[in-house]
Order: C-alpha cells, then structure tokens, then sequence
C-alpha cells in the first residue's frame, strides 16, 4: 500500500461522506490495485479490468468501512472478490462463446509462463472449493493469497485464530490435490 497513515485517514474521510477524499484515495490506490488483481489474474487486461470493478466497488462501498481493521485488510476481501467474479465472467464468456484460436494467437506451452499457469490452476482451485466448501474460501484467500497475517486474516474472515487456522489446514489440504492435477 503506498504510506498507510494518509490512506488511512483519505479511507475513513471518504467513508464518512468525503468525496474529495474519496477521489484522492481511488487516485493514490490505483496502481497497487492493479499489482494486486495481478497476483490473481495472469492476463494484464484482465487485471486492469478487474482493478477497475475494484475501484466502482469502492466508490459504491466505502460507507461500509467502518475503520475497524486498516483499510488494506478491507481492500483485500474487495480485491479477492472482484478478482474471483472476473474469473468466473471470463470463464463463462469462453464457454459460451469458444473462439477458434488463430494461428498467430497460439501459445506455445514451452514458453507459457508456468507462474500464469500456476494461477489459473489456483483460481480453478478457488472456484471448486467455493462450491464444495465455501467456509473455507476466506482463510485461504486471505492468508495464501493476500498473504495477511495470521490474526489479521482471521479478523477479516470474522472467526476466531484458532477456526481460521483450523480452516486453512482443511483447505490447503483440499486444494493440494487438485492443484498437482493441474500441472
């Protein structure tokens, strides 16, 4: 996050009806939001697309940060699920409307980047465990992906540290499976 006091302060400002608060914080907040939906999605357009439902979601949503827990932890569940519906938009659009790959648009897998890989087969992997065992969604995107610490991700998913670490077990447990099906 750029300096956390001044965002802090643009955050609960724009919260409590600032609008010229709120302008500044889209403006300081943009770049790192679209570092971040890039840590989700390996495609750059559709990172810049999901960054900027993050930056309506926050225009739309900002009344609802009540300053409990830092502005970044409340950012996190905006970015994570933003990201996640993106995912899921695009993987709709492509069964619906399959487009023949032209020659030229092939990629090689030999030079695909195996970490662009490795998040399409973790946001797979998100998506199966939301429909099998959506409790568990929240500790592992919080703490693996957003990488928050431990208290402050269990703070974020509203349970107790010892449920959150209890969950995440569960989850990666889950998850690890399908991940090694995936490459």
């Amino acid at each position: 996050m750029p300096d956390a006091a001044p965002t802090e302060d643009l955050a609960r400002r724009a919260a409590a009806g600032d609008g010229a608060a709120l302008e500044e914080l889209l403006t300081e907040i943009r770049p790192e939001l679209l570092r971040r939906c890039g840590r989700f999605l390996p495609c750059r357009e559709d990172a810049e697309e999901a960054a900027q439902d993050v930056l309506l979601q926050i225009t739309r949503k900002i009344d609802t940060f009540e300053g409990r827990s830092r502005f970044s932890t409340w950012l996190y569940t905006v970015v994570a699920n933003c990201c996640r519906q993106k995912y899921r938009e695009l993987k709709r659009r492509a069964a619906e409307h399959p487009a023949a790959i032209e020659p030229e648009r092939y990629v090689d897998p030999r030079t695909t980047s195996v970490i662009a890989g490795s998040r399409i087969d973790l946001l797979e992997a998100l998506d199966r465990l939301e429909r099998e065992h959506p409790h568990l969604v929240a500790p592992l995107v919080y703490r693996d992906i957003c990488q928050l610490e431990y208290a402050e991700a269990a703070e974020r998913a509203g349970i107790p540290l010892g449920t959150l670490k209890s969950r995440l077990h569960e989850a990666r447990r889950q998850v690890r499976p399908w991940l090694a099906a995936g490459s």
